[in-house]
C-alpha cells in the first residue's frame, strides 16, 4: 500500500538528490576546474564564455534552492536544459560515464530525476516558496 507519507519522504530523497549532484558540480567548476578552467572547457566545444558563467550560476543557485525546497518545481524545469547541455556535452565519449571525459550516461540519469522533481514537488521537509516573489510564479511551480 503506498501512503502519502513514504510518497513525500521519496519526493524528498530524489530533491536532495538533485540538488546536491547540482551544487558539487557547481563546485567542482568554480573550486576545481576554476572559472577561467571551466570557460577555456566550454569554449573548446564551441559554446561563449557566457554559457560557462550561466552554469556556475545556475548549478550553484539551482542546487542550493532544490536541496532547500525553495521553489523546487520551478528550479528542477530551469535545470533541465543545463543536463541536457551536459548530455549534449558527453555525447561523444559513449555511454558509460567512466569513459574518458566521461560519458552521457550519468547526466541523461539527472535529467530523469530533475524531471522527477518537476513532477513530485518538493516532497517532505521542502521550504516551499519564497513569499517575497510568490505573486511571480504560478501556482502549479511553487511546490
Amino acid at each position: 500500500m503506498t501512503h502519502p507519507t513514504n510518497l513525500a519522504y521519496g519526493a524528498t530523497v530524489t530533491r536532495i538528490s538533485l540538488g546536491s549532484v547540482l551544487l558539487a558540480h557547481g563546485f567542482l567548476k568554480l573550486l576545481v576546474f576554476t572559472v577561467p578552467g571551466t570557460v577555456a572547457y566550454f569554449g573548446s566545444l564551441g559554446l561563449p564564455a557566457i554559457a560557462a558563467y550561466l552554469t556556475i550560476f545556475a548549478e550553484l543557485a539551482g542546487g542550493t534552492a532544490i536541496i532547500l525546497g525553495l521553489y523546487t518545481r520551478l528550479a528542477a524545469l530551469l535545470s533541465i536544459p543545463l543536463l541536457l547541455g551536459a548530455v549534449w556535452a558527453h555525447v561523444g565519449n559513449g555511454w558509460v560515464f567512466n569513459a574518458e571525459g566521461g560519458g552521457w550516461e550519468f547526466p541523461l540519469l539527472l535529467v530523469a530525476l530533475a524531471v522527477a522533481v518537476a513532477i513530485q514537488g518538493g516532497g517532505a521537509f521542502a521550504l516551499r516558496r519564497l513569499p517575497v516573489i510568490d505573486g511571480f510564479v504560478p501556482e502549479a511551480l511553487k511546490a
